[in-house]
């Protein structure tokens, strides 16, 4: 079986527009045990266009992001490409495996130079085949998010990657809600999507607490994606479903704890249970006997502790006869016993 899955901390937007909060960032993720840290690289103009217009504009009601254009929140919460240099060097400097999700093929160019150790595709870029193509022809491992996908979109995407040349690719279950609510995730999904492509199968979480990826990771979850932040009382877009820096150094000690419950399916004899094994009930002797005493519920029962002859035997040596003298407290075993 292997090691606990990998922890992601996504720094998204949660820099807020300062690289020093970015920085900050990287800091925190690499004291609460996570390995791995992600940006997202685009900018509002290679993610959309300005304009106002139907679609270019989120549903009033969302909880997070209501009425915005979509071009005004892409500018606030990409990260600069002229960050990017710093975060991936500083991230390396303590020991996190720092990568990115590309938004389009210039953003993959643009990467390329720093030398990612795997690439991410976002959900709602799942269908944006030839980016996918573009990525895979980098021939470094892929991580595909399959929030909001049909089956189908899932079907495509990995087949692109696969054509492209991609043979590590992990998928991420993924509910596209911010915040998510937990009836919301369907974790059993993961075992559908790990049996439908052969392939590992992990969750990024959006929800507010700990609780879904322990679950996940119970059910073989090999990478745990998270959203960080400094504070969320700070806000910024992604703020509400980000886990502050205790409750991701939380997220990890628990999701190890998790792996090393679930353990392996062999029945086998647990050395921290030697104790308990100890006290298990037996046969002993419970009243001082004389040779031949016949032995019956009034000087043999089946009590704590064990070492002495299975209770299972209790029925069988009722009637028999002990070979020699026995003092109360003795474990029985069968060779006491005089022949039937």
């Amino acid at each position: 079986m292997g090691g606990p899955p990998v922890v992601v901390a996504e720094v998204s937007a949660n820099h807020l527009g300062s690289l020093g909060r970015a920085l900050a960032l990287i800091y925190a993720v690499a004291e609460s045990g996570a390995t791995h840290i992600k940006f997202q690289t685009y900018t509002a103009d290679t993610m959309t266009i300005d304009f106002d217009g139907p679609g270019f504009l989120i549903d009033a009601d969302h909880e997070l992001w209501g009425g915005r254009s979509l071009y005004s929140l892409y500018q606030e919460a990409h990260t600069p490409w002229e960050w990017h240099a710093e975060l991936f060097a500083e991230s390396r400097r303590l020991g996190l495996v720092p990568f990115s999700s590309p938004f389009d093929t210039s953003a993959v160019d643009f990467l390329e130079r720093l030398d990612p150790e795997l690439y991410k595709v976002a959900s709602m870029e799942i269908g944006d085949l030839p980016l996918i193509r573009r990525i895979a022809r980098t021939g470094r491992p892929m991580v595909i998010s399959t929030g909001a996908a049909t089956l189908n979109e899932v079907d495509d995407a990995v087949s692109a990657a696969q054509e492209g040349g991609c043979d590590d690719i992990t998928l991420l279950l993924c509910t596209s809600s911010y915040p998510a609510k937990a009836v919301d995730v369907h974790l059993a999904r993961m075992s559908s999507l790990r049996e439908r492509y052969g392939l590992p199968v992990g969750l990024s979480d959006h929800t507010t607490g700990n609780v879904v990826s322990i679950v996940a990771t119970a059910l073989g979850a090999v990478m745990l994606e998270r959203h960080v932040t400094i504070s969320r009382a700070e806000g910024g877009p992604d703020s509400a479903f980000s886990l502050e820096p205790e409750e991701l150094r939380r997220l990890v000690v628990d999701v190890a704890e998790s792996h090393a419950a679930v353990g392996t399916s062999d029945w086998l004899e647990i050395d921290s249970e030697g104790t308990a094994r100890q006290l298990k009930r037996s046969l002993y002797i419970t009243a001082d006997c004389a040779a031949g005493e016949i032995l019956n519920s009034s000087n043999v029962r089946s009590i704590r502790p064990s070492g002495g002859l299975s209770p299972k035997y209790y029925d069988q040596i009722q009637g028999r006869r002990l070979k020699a003298a026995t003092p109360q407290g003795t474990p029985l075993a069968l060779e006491m016993l005089e022949p039937e």
